[in-house]
């Protein structure tokens, strides 16, 4: 059973949020991610891994007009994420499933989305210490499909043409890349800056199109942090009032 429930907010309040009081607990990466995401009107966007809801309520916010259905394999957690969809009054618009993206619920057939959008466990479990809570151990750890069979079943839920978006540590960059060789083209890397100029990025967003055989484009990314440890003026847009991000801006634009 998960613990007590905590009464939360995203994006400056915009967002009702409901998540456990211990274990799994929402960061700003899937709001993050959610930003990153470009769907336009009556796109289909899967969540793969949704948690709680966070990265959907998000897209859902911004992007009105588009089709998101959340899959998360711990029944609890969705349970949750279907109350945080209800009390935003988001349904029908986001639909919330438990299953396995091994074996996807007859419900979501594969090659029928626009765009999937996801944000993994980052441990992978050869070097993870085991936690002593099993669903924040489930949310960070890879358990029975590792990094590379994660990515395939994402590709496999997409359409021709379709993008997938994901944030990972960069640290395992080269593992994401090995794992999307031959899937996926046109791939765009963009590095999110704590703020210090001698650290390098921990997080990276990642975005490529199914079926494509585009360059890689290293982008110069996005720092989060002043000197002070405030967010940066570009961070608050997204992470408090719901702006998109934009990964390859138009030509002209700071592309890096």
């Amino acid at each position: 059973m998960l613990d007590d429930l905590t009464d939360d907010a995203l994006l400056g309040g915009r967002l009702r949020f409901q998540q456990p009081a211990r274990g799994y607990r929402v960061a700003i990466d899937p709001v993050l991610l959610a930003a990153a995401v470009p769907a336009s009107s009556g796109a289909r966007v899967l969540d793969v891994g949704a948690g709680t809801g966070a990265a959907s309520l998000c897209l859902a916010a911004r992007a009105p007009e588009c089709q998101i259905v959340g899959l998360e394999l711990q029944r609890e957690l969705c349970r949750i994420a279907s109350h945080n969809v209800t009390q935003n009054g988001l349904e029908p618009q986001v639909q919330m499933v438990a299953g396995d993206l091994g074996r996807p619920p007859p419900r979501l057939t594969g090659a029928s989305f626009d765009h999937v959008m996801t944000n993994p466990p980052h441990l992978a479990a050869r070097a993870a210490t085991a936690a002593p809570n099993r669903e924040r151990a489930l949310a960070h750890v890879e358990g029975n499909i590792d990094l590379a069979n994660w990515f395939a079943g994402c590709v496999r839920m997409l359409k021709p043409g379709g993008m997938l978006t994901l944030i990972h540590r960069a640290e395992r960059s080269a593992e994401i890349l090995a794992a999307l060789s031959g899937k996926v083209g046109d791939l765009v890397l963009f590095p999110l800056w704590t703020g210090a100029e001698s650290r390098p990025a921990k997080r990276l967003i990642i975005q490529a199109r199914k079926g494509t055989q585009g360059p890689l484009r290293l982008m110069r990314g996005l720092i989060l942090h002043e000197r002070d440890g405030e967010y940066t003026r570009a961070a608050e847009a997204i992470l408090r009032h719901g702006k998109g991000l934009d990964l390859v801006p138009a030509r002209g634009g700071d592309d890096g």
